[in-house]
Order: structure tokens, then sequence, then C-alpha cells
């Protein structure tokens, strides 16, 4: 198949891929076609360009070299990135607003207005169990219900595109079912999810996966055929063949 169509098929399309800070070379050459509709798997460890490559897919930082094509467009690009819903590893949310001022704010951002608006804020307030929430200060909230917030106010505006930062860090484990069970439930109607993670029972639950390793994508593909590729039983045993072999080369 040829690049052109490629990208014309998949909801991101990276094509040599590098970003350079000073002397350290965060993503070196990645290409790699995602198909829409799935949840896509970011597996490494620390420092391997993850954090990196998403910022460049919602348009927060600009590639060195290569393109990052997202929605059809090639980023940074303003109409793209209205498109998609980002959280964070951080919480990027006003300590000193309640949890519906800070649904309103990022609403407001992303242009609802109105009916629409209050509605969709309600949804989010149920869809992650906030409602009885939503006059908390942000600062009120436990670490688990900070993520909940987060995660509401990345899907306020109903993006086609949800692009997930380790969302469940410091979550605990009942939290953490909830949050994939609803991104599955996401994929199902249509929309599509990059997340970033270091649970590999998460990583089980991706449509396809892309092990990087010091900017590089190693591997990539369904969780079946990495596990066949490796010869092993379990994604453990998976990632660890590829980084070893990495290693060797």
């Amino acid at each position: 198949m040829s690049q052109v169509a490629a990208s014309m098929e998949s909801i991101i399309s990276l094509q040599g891929l590098r970003k350079r800070f000073g002397e350290i070379e965060a993503l070196k050459g990645v290409s790699l076609a995602i198909p829409p509709g799935i949840t896509y798997g970011l597996i490494g460890p620390n420092g391997s360009g993850k954090t990196t490559l998403m910022r460049i897919l919602v348009g927060i930082s600009r590639p060195s070299a290569g393109t990052a094509r997202v929605l059809g467009r090639v980023m940074p690009d303003r109409g793209a990135a209205q498109a998609i819903g980002y959280m964070t590893q951080l919480e990027a949310l006003y300590q000193d607003l309640t949890v519906e001022e800070n649904l309103d704010f990022f609403a407001r951002v992303y242009g609802l207005s109105g009916q629409a608006r209050r509605q969709r804020i309600q949804e989010v307030l149920e869809l992650v169990e906030l409602a009885p929430r939503r006059a908390s200060l942000v600062a009120e909230l436990s670490g688990g219900l900070r993520r909940r917030a987060s995660l509401a106010c990345a899907l306020v505006h109903q993006p086609k595109l949800l692009i997930l930062d380790e969302p469940t860090v410091g979550v605990d484990p009942e939290l953490r079912i909830q949050f994939w069970n609803y991104f599955e439930r996401l994929t199902q109607a249509g929309a599509s999810i990059i997340v970033s993670t270091h649970h590999l029972d998460e990583a089980g639950r991706c449509g396809r996966l892309g092990l990087l390793r010091e900017g590089e994508l190693l591997i990539e593909g369904t969780p079946d055929e990495l596990r066949e590729q490796a010869h092993a039983s379990t994604l453990e045993d998976t990632f660890l063949h590829f980084a070893r072999r990495r290693t060797l080369l």
C-alpha cells in the first residue's frame, strides 16, 4: 500500500518522525499508521518517547523532522486539535475551581454553548460518576476523583480522537477497570483512542500495540501478533524479548 493511501485510511499517520531537545533525540524516525476505531496502546519505559510523541500528535510540540498527520491534517493544525481530547499525566485542572466550573471552562474553549454545553457537562459528570461532587473544588478531591475529572474534561466536546497519557496512573484497581470498560464502549461507538500505559493487563485490552524504546518504535501489531513473533505466551515475556533483541543489535 502506498504512503498516500495508508494516510487516507489511518486516523494517525507518522512518517520519519524525529524530535530533538538539544543534544537529546527523543524520537528517532518513527513511522506508523494507526487505523480508526481502535484503542492503540503505546508501551515503553520512562524516557522512551511516549509523551513526546503524544505532544506532537495533539499539536503542542512540533517535530524536528518528519510529519505527523492526524485526522487527515499535518500537525500542528488547529482544526484537528479541536477534534482531539487530551488527558495528560499531570492534571490540567484549575485547583481553585469546582469540578463543574472546570468542565464549563473546557467546554467553552471547545466552542460548546448554551443548552448543548450544559447538557454535555451533565452527561460527562454522570459518565465518570462525579455528579454528586460537581460543586466540589478540585483541590478537595482525592487523586482518583481528580483523574475522573481530568477524563471528563478531555471528553466534554465529544472528540473523535482521545489521546490519554497514562490515564490510570495512581488510581485504584477498581477505577482502572472502570476506565478501561468505558474506553471499550467509546471505541465500539466509533471513537479512536491512543493510550500509554505501564500496566500489561491494560496493554492486553488494546486493539494494537506499539513498543517504544529510546525513541525508536521496536515493534507494533496486535497483542496476539506480537506474542507470536516473540514465541511468547505473555506480553511481559514478549516485551522482554524485543527489548533484549534491541540491546543486542
